[in-house]
């Protein structure tokens, strides 16, 4: 179809088009992001909450990394270094609520670098 044969507003149309599906693509990112962001957190309460009670070592977040990335190979983020990152981030934002919100718009690799520097402007003092 050539352009002669296109109705008068279609590039309107198009750019209409266009930037809904980038909107749509934006949400969704968004979306993906808020849901990693909670389960992180509550795979670090969980890890938590069995070290207190339970007395978990070391030795179990090394396990726990090992068989969830046997049960999700197609996943990353279950090394033991990340498993630690969500320990701490656990340890760090104890209310569910902040998660929702403000916490949740956060790329998960800010939050492990607000870790680290909270953890190196700690160590310093």
């Amino acid at each position: 179809m050539t352009d002669e044969l296109l109705p008068t507003d279609y590039q309107s149309f198009l750019h209409s088009i266009k930037t809904r599906v980038q909107q749509a693509q934006f949400q969704a990112v968004l979306t993906v992001n808020k849901e990693l962001i909670l389960l992180y957190w509550y795979i670090g309460k969980e890890i938590l909450i069995r070290q207190e009670k339970e007395g978990w070592g070391a030795n179990v977040i090394g396990r726990l990394s090992r068989d969830l990335h046997a049960a999700f190979p197609q996943m990353k983020g279950f090394s033991p270094r990340n498993l630690g990152y969500m320990k701490a981030f656990a340890q760090t934002y104890t209310d569910e609520t902040f998660l929702q919100q403000p916490a949740a718009k956060i790329p998960w690799f800010h939050h492990c670098v607000l870790l680290d520097r909270v953890k190196d402007d700690h160590d310093q003092r």
